[in-house]
């Protein structure tokens, strides 16, 4: 559904020349939930900002459906960003508009008649919850109201895609928790393809499917959120369950990763008993990925080779994923 490939964006000449997207390309599924993850400065924004034709690459292409947005000019690019969504950090609401007068702005711009831009917008304020808020102001409503106001903003024209630039950044965790589930909801109920940026792995674990996480113009890894969490030295994996920095030790290191599994299976246990190991545990994290219970665990593993080869072994029989750190 959405496509980018190869695309170069610099800003700037000469030896103050910025390259803030450099050779960037990935691809997003219909109906896909894709994060991209990364610092400020890292490239999201203006990635962003390409998709939807905003900025215009230096090199390289961007396709939404079957349209290639950096061919497109006039009035087909207009047509073409009708099928895209967009929400924003700061919401972007007219303070002198009702919160129906706001969602109703976009069609407007369409030229969609008055009796229709009504209907539509009250459908739309009922689809993310605020059907009791259509004759308020900006000014009365919450953080999270204002954001579902976005939302539903974004969705009035009927798109395919929906963009979402660092959307729950302003907001309060719990508020953000219920934001991030609204669009999970919307996604799977109107078979949208979102593609949403952030610098919060709370956002990742909570509706990504997929997700890249890109530094300085760059992608440096992306892929299904589960895939990635079982590579070794996963950027997103160590953000998403950091455990410390690795202390010094002459044994052997191993990293496991419960996800699929119970993780409150008895390992430490089974190694002792089985391979007569006496264990270290140098850190632990737990994480609700996708509804369920995911965790990373480090483990100091004394021994000759023979008998750690053999513990490690066991560990992926029994459907663990294991990356040996040292």
């Amino acid at each position: 559904m959405i496509s980018v490939s190869r695309v170069v964006k610099s800003y700037g000449s000469g030896a103050s020349q910025v390259r803030a997207l450099d050779d960037v390309s990935l691809s997003v599924a219909p109906g896909e939930i894709y994060g991209v993850v990364g610092q400020s400065g890292a490239g999201k924004s203006t990635l962003i900002r390409t998709i939807n034709s905003l900025e215009t690459p230096d090199s390289g292409s961007v396709s939404v459906g079957s349209r290639e947005m950096t061919k497109l000019g006039g009035r087909e690019l207009r047509e073409a960003r009708h099928d895209i969504g967009m929400i924003f950090q700061h919401f972007n609401l007219l303070t002198g508009r009702t919160v129906r007068s706001n969602v109703e702005l976009s069609l407007e711009i369409t030229g969609t008649g008055r009796s229709r831009r009504r209907s539509r917008a009250m459908e739309i304020l009922e689809l993310v919850g605020l059907q009791g808020k259509a004759d308020a102001y900006p000014a009365q409503l919450s953080g999270g109201q204002k954001q579902r106001v976005g939302i539903a903003r974004a969705l009035a024209s009927s798109p395919s895609v929906l963009l979402s630039d660092e959307a729950t950044s302003a907001l309060d965790p719990e508020t953000t928790r219920q934001i991030l589930d609204l669009i999970r909801q919307l996604s799977k109920d109107l078979g949208l393809t979102v593609l949403l940026i952030t610098h919060e792995m709370d956002v990742v674990k909570r509706i990504c499917d997929s997700a890249a996480v890109m530094s300085q113009g760059r992608i440096l890894e992306q892929g299904r959120v589960e895939e990635l969490l079982t590579t070794d030295r996963s950027l997103l994996g160590q953000a998403l369950f950091p455990l410390g920095d690795l202390p010094e030790t002459s044994s052997s290191v191993v990293e496991i990763t419960f996800t699929g599994v119970p993780t409150d299976r008895p390992v430490i246990a089974h190694l002792a008993r089985e391979h007569g190991i006496d264990v270290g545990i140098l850190g632990a994290a737990v994480e609700t990925i996708h509804g369920r219970q995911t965790g990373r665990t480090r483990l100091e593993l004394p021994g000759d080779r023979g008998t750690v080869a053999g513990a490690i072994a066991d560990l992926r029989s029994q459907g663990l994923y294991v990356e040996v750190i040292k």
